[in-house]
């Protein structure tokens, strides 16, 4: 390797630091390696890496987060995650936070070199030369008749040749310019299209809600979809006395990725039911056989507590599939609060052992809702169960329901111990669970299937909290227009 690459590794100390180092030096990269943020920080600030490798927890910090922030000084910098899971909310943190990819054991050599050559050589079609030349070449749209033809025609060719989708609007959303990519992915014809209107020219309507609901400000994360399947990851990015810039990421293999696991995970679930049912009725027939110690009979109440958790686990994948896959047809008029005052009757007996204080605020004559009664109170249970699970004991539950321009609002507010700021996007992601709430028992589904049924009503559900204040639950469902 004529000129030697620096990379950095932001990872604690452990067996696989040992072998990043070794695999990268081997092949002829220069490596340093850092422990601490304050150094991190300073490595790159000096050093000026080719390419950062920081640990998913990193001197006590979330990794991710600590990459963003990297990512808003060095926005070019590729950087890669190494995660001890490899897990559906891995690949979407790593997609959302921009970063290049990500590793996870089991690893070998080869793995952790081609992730690195993947990454820099990406980073080189996508280098800070073409960003400088394109700000440079297009400083001032206003004065682009000053801008020579040759000089225009050596900028188009620099972002015919990008590999991503890139698109230069003006200050008034017209086309200044659009390489080849962007024009393969809209199916344009080859005509200039210069100067027209962006809406006029690509009738995309997932475009045209990006541009809206961007106004004046970036947008960094906004998937676009076709007809055909494919999914971009697009960024709206203004620039100043110029107009905008849209670049757009094909990551359709990425979303094919995440079904696929879904389909995995849910044909292991189905298929996991019937061993299960037969080792939970077999452990019931032993105490038939004849008379156990207490020793022995405490063995099979463990067996029979662990199949059936494995099997609420199992149902709760199950259910996350059928919604997923739109298997939930069943509507019909459901009256919310009917539902409600029956699921709190369900959670009498923990209100009571924990001294818990639930108090209602129900409106009268709220419209109905035109869905799934079992789902319904599938969502209202997961909600309601999590706020008596985290409560300290003698803590208050606020419930309450109101209707509001032909929308139901569902509200449930607990005295828990909150939510982290940094964990709140992510609480509804599968297998997701508070980094401050690790040691109380929880599949991580709970929430993920509340999103799912509401989603599938085309409602809307959201977290407020402050670390340490509780954390209050807001779904939005509209009504029925019967």
């Amino acid at each position: 390797m004529a000129n030697r690459e620096l990379i950095l590794l932001a990872l604690d100390e452990s067996p696989i630091l040992s072998l990043m180092e070794r695999a990268l030096r081997a092949v002829g990269y220069e490596v340093a390696v850092v422990h601490q943020r304050d150094g991190m920080v300073k490595a790159l600030d000096e050093s000026s890496p080719a390419l950062l490798l920081i640990g998913e927890i990193f001197d006590k910090e979330n990794g991710i987060e600590i990459a963003k922030a990297e990512l808003v000084r060095f926005p070019t910098l590729p950087i890669l995650l190494f995660s001890e899971k490899d897990t559906t909310g891995t690949v979407k943190s790593v997609l959302m936070a921009g970063l290049s990819g990500y590793l996870h054991p089991p690893l070998k050599t080869d793995d952790i070199v081609e992730a690195v050559k993947h990454s820099l050589e990406r980073a080189r079609n996508l280098g800070d030369w073409i960003r400088r030349e394109v700000k440079q070449t297009t400083s001032s749209l206003e004065k682009r008749a000053q801008i020579s033809e040759t000089e225009r025609t050596r900028l188009e060719s620099i972002i015919s040749n990008i590999e991503d989708g890139v698109i230069v609007l003006d200050d008034k959303k017209n086309l200044v310019l659009i390489n080849h990519k962007a024009v393969e992915a809209f199916g344009l014809d080859k005509t200039d299209h210069t100067g027209q209107p962006v809406e006029a020219v690509i009738q995309n309507p997932d475009l045209h809600a990006l541009l809206v609901k961007s106004g004046d400000g970036a947008v960094k994360y906004y998937e676009l979809n076709f007809n055909d399947g494919r999914v971009f990851n697009v960024q709206h990015t203004p620039i100043p006395q110029i107009g905008s810039a849209i670049t757009m990421q094909d990551i359709t293999y990425l979303k094919n990725l995440d079904q696929m696991k879904s389909e995995f995970v849910h044909t292991v679930s189905h298929d996991l039911r019937s061993p299960l049912t037969a080792v939970l009725g077999y452990a019931e027939l032993v105490e038939r056989v004849g008379p156990l110690t207490e020793q022995q009979k405490e063995f099979v109440h463990r067996i029979q507590t662990s199949v059936h958790s494995i099997t609420a686990l199992i149902n709760e994948l199950l259910d996350l599939g059928r919604l997923d896959a739109g298997f939930d047809t069943r509507h019909e008029s459901v009256q919310l609060e009917s539902i409600l005052q029956y699921s709190l009757g369900l959670f009498d007996s923990l209100v009571q052992e924990k001294n818990l204080h639930i108090k209602q605020d129900i409106a009268n004559g709220l419209p109905v809702l035109r869905a799934n009664p079992i789902r319904i109170r599938q969502m209202i249970e997961n909600l309601i169960g999590n706020a008596i699970k985290y409560s300290p004991v003698g803590g208050e539950i606020d419930v309450r329901v109101q209707a509001e321009d032909r929308q139901i609002i569902f509200e449930v507010k607990d005295a828990g111990p909150g939510i982290p700021l940094n964990d709140q996007a992510h609480i509804f992601d599968r297998f997701f669970r508070g980094s401050n709430v690790s040691e109380t028992k929880g599949t991580g589904l709970g929430l993920a299937i509340v999103k799912s049924i509401v989603d599938s009503y085309h409602g809307r559900v959201w977290v407020e909290s402050v670390l340490g204040e509780g954390a209050r639950f807001f779904v939005v469902m509209p009504a029925s227009e019967q």
